[in-house]
């Protein structure tokens, strides 16, 4: 019985100071502020479809300082590959410089696939997710709501759980999004360091969240 309360004790104390851990990593997103010593180097992540054509559209208003860029899409998307190359050959021949790869890892959940396939389907992502962050150490994680976000988000709040480094995790819901937010939303509004709606009903209803209008 002694050897149970010892590891219960043991037990409880671990998880307290894992939350506790975990709260400052949140609450120092505000002192954390990339680019103060250089480039940023930015994980931008593109879901299929729509959610490449704003994460895009996000990615013109951005300087180059935001260099190198690592594209993260699934596995399974086949288009977005195309998109991108066409964003960066044209910025180049504008006469912008700057480093980007892309990257693959299983997509999260597909498209109306169901909620509890879903979490091993998101377990699997988020496995190949850690050590594709912890390799490309960004500075910042900036995604629109696929899936695919959700883990690759939680590999960056790991690496500032674990004290390597702090990375921001931005986060801008989609321009359909209007009455309410998408799963990656809910999830990642908690843990987001900086949460962009478009619109106004949706700041009503998440105080957290920043309203600057339509911004993609």
């Amino acid at each position: 019985m002694a050897v149970l309360l010892g590891l219960f004790t043991g037990l409880c104390f671990t998880v307290i100071c894992v939350i506790v851990r975990l709260l400052i990593v949140i609450r120092s997103g505000s002192k954390c502020k990339p680019g103060e010593k250089g480039p940023v180097c930015v994980l931008i992540v593109a879901g299929s479809g729509g959610h490449t054509t704003e994460i895009l559209r996000l990615m013109e208003s951005l300087s180059q300082s935001y260099s190198p860029r690592h594209y993260i899409i699934a596995d399974t998307d086949k288009m977005s590959e195309d998109k991108i190359r066409t964003f960066e050959n044209s910025k180049k021949d504008t006469g912008s410089k700057g480093q980007f790869t892309i990257q693959r890892i299983p997509r999260s959940r597909e498209v109306r696939q169901s909620w509890s396939s879903s979490v091993i389907s998101t377990l699997n992502a988020l496995l190949y997710a850690v050590p594709l962050v912890f390799r490309l150490r960004p500075d910042m994680v900036l995604c629109n709501g696929p899936g695919t976000c959700v883990p690759l988000c939680a590999a960056g709040l790991l690496l500032g759980l674990l004290g390597l480094k702090r990375v921001l995790l931005v986060y801008v819901e989609s321009i359909c999004r209007v009455e309410s937010l998408s799963l990656s939303g809910k999830i990642l509004y908690h843990i987001s360091d900086y949460f962009f709606v478009q619109w106004s009903t949706l700041k009503d209803k998440y105080p957290k969240s920043i309203y600057l209008g339509r911004i993609v």
